[in-house]
């Protein structure tokens, strides 16, 4: 596939990630390097949908460590615990958060961050390998049209892990 994305115009988001969902799949599937398949997937979500920052955080050194990323600069280590994504790692399932200001024990890792979502990244023995952690600059940005959306990119990445 050339490195180029095709994104449907005037479409609601599904079908933006219906659309997506073949074209990152032809962007990975091919490519064993990590760092690659993530820096790609984090560009394509940038690219087609305008959020304000879009990346991964691994898991290592017993914290997440800060992956490719599209957006401003970002925190480099978050503990398994604190924030969004560590909530997301440590209860091992997606999280959309309306209004970050709300939840407790938010990061702000940049102020104009209004809504958030978190998804784990799975290995094939069951452990969160790392988050997928989505913010938007619009409060209420993000719903379950997207975390559908995302966890079926993040599918094909887990194949690979």
């Amino acid at each position: 596939m050339a490195e180029e994305l095709i994104i449907p115009v005037g479409t609601d988001r599904k079908e933006i990630y219906d659309a997506l969902l073949p074209q990152i799949n032809s962007l990975i599937e091919t490519e064993s390097d990590l760092t690659a398949n993530l820096a790609n997937i984090s560009a394509a979500l940038k690219e087609a949908f305008g959020f304000f920052w879009v990346g991964f955080y691994l898991a290592k050194e017993g914290q997440l460590v800060l992956g490719p990323f599209q957006g401003p600069i970002a925190c480099t280590r978050i503990p398994f615990h604190k924030g969004v994504c560590g909530a997301s790692y440590s209860q091992q399932k997606t999280i959309i958060v309306p209004d970050v200001d709300q939840f407790p024990g938010h990061i702000a890792c940049a102020s104009a961050s209004k809504s958030e979502i978190v998804l784990p990244v799975f290995h094939r023995n069951g452990t969160v390998a790392m988050v997928l952690d989505v913010d938007s600059d619009q409060l209420n940005d993000f719903s379950e049209t997207d975390a559908e959306g995302l966890q079926s990119i993040l599918t094909l990445l887990e194949r690979k892990l």
